[in-house]
């Protein structure tokens, strides 16, 4: 196999968060449901912003985030996203190429702004997600670089993109070109309402071009149609090379074959939980690249999962390569 310009490509969607901290009466003033994740449309996301307080603004969106993360790391990475020639879009572009990714999309062509995600973080850490998913959704087979997916070692999916049918035929032709190239195909499988709609796409993608899948419990019991966790996890480990299963304040479970490594949560203080499975995804792939043990890359998987949560937004700052030691 030829060497790799990049150690993992992210496909997904381009999307700016826009966080504040907020009571429950706010929540329940607006309806929503709390740790939950709304689509929503232009007006209902203006409507919101106008009503939040204070806020920050940082490039998001799940898969971005996980290659920001890998990149402060140490990892080489590189993002295939849309974003529109708008205010949000030039945020989204500054801050995931001052994180270290290269980001050669250009401009979404569809007259609709920037992806927005007003995500409010109450006291106890957990957050409400509005996302209005703008310029991003518009990505199709179009707009991936076949030479970029062959460069890369991995190229990592977001499961939200499954939503938007043009999107969802993108990822597995974006899978299809690695496999050529052959180099990994990994995904999150992001949400499990997203799984649930979307049920045989997802298990035929995991079944025939993936080779490392992300999960959380809910999502693993989606995808499987299986609530024990063992068994899930077992059939989900039959069909990829490795399969990286998470499970909150219970740590994860690692599987490669006969394999199975069980890693602790690392300790934290929850401020907020947005992006741990992202850091999370981030430590693990930056440990795999770097050809460390399973236990390794749990090990440094879960110190970025940590990091992430001890704090507001869903990216740690800074130089993050302390957490390879």
């Amino acid at each position: 196999m030829s060497s790799t310009s990049f150690d993992i490509l992210g496909i997904g969607n381009a999307i700016v968060d826009i966080l504040a901290e907020v009571d429950e009466a706010f929540l329940g003033e607006q309806a929503m449901v709390k740790g939950s994740m709304a689509l929503i449309d232009a007006e209902r996301a203006a409507a919101i912003y106008d009503l939040m307080p204070p806020t920050t603004e940082n490039s998001g969106g799940s898969i971005a985030n996980t290659v920001a993360v890998a990149a402060q790391m140490g990892a080489r990475t590189a993002f295939l996203g849309l974003v529109a020639d708008d205010t949000f879009g030039a945020v989204f572009r500054h801050d995931i190429t001052s994180s270290g990714v290269h980001f050669p999309s250009p401009f979404a062509t569809v007259d609709a702004p920037s992806a927005t995600c007003l995500i409010l973080v109450t006291a106890d850490g957990q957050r409400t997600m509005n996302t209005f998913l703008g310029a991003s959704s518009s990505l199709s087979s179009v707009d991936l670089d076949e030479a970029l997916i062959a460069a890369s070692a991995i190229t990592y999916l977001e499961g939200f993109l499954f939503y938007a049918p043009a999107a969802q035929e993108a990822c597995r032709v974006a899978a299809g070109m690695a496999q050529a190239a052959g180099r990994r195909v990994a995904i999150s499988l992001s949400d499990s309402f997203c799984v649930q709609i979307n049920l045989a796409a997802f298990q035929a993608i995991v079944r025939d071009q993936v080779d490392i899948v992300f999960a959380n419990e809910t999502e693993l019991a989606a995808l499987t149609g299986l609530d024990d966790f063992d068994a899930a996890a077992e059939v989900v480990a039959a069909q990829v090379e490795i399969a990286v299963l998470t499970r909150g304040a219970l740590g994860s479970v690692i599987i490669r074959g006969d394999e199975r490594v069980v890693v602790p949560a690392e300790p934290a203080v929850v401020i907020d939980t947005t992006g741990a499975g992202d850091s999370y995804a981030a430590g693990f792939m930056t440990g795999l690249v770097a050809g460390e043990s399973l236990a390794t890359c749990g090990l440094w998987a879960s110190r970025a999962a940590a990091a992430a949560i001890s704090r507001i937004g869903a990216r740690p700052p800074g130089d993050l390569s302390a957490f390879r030691a």
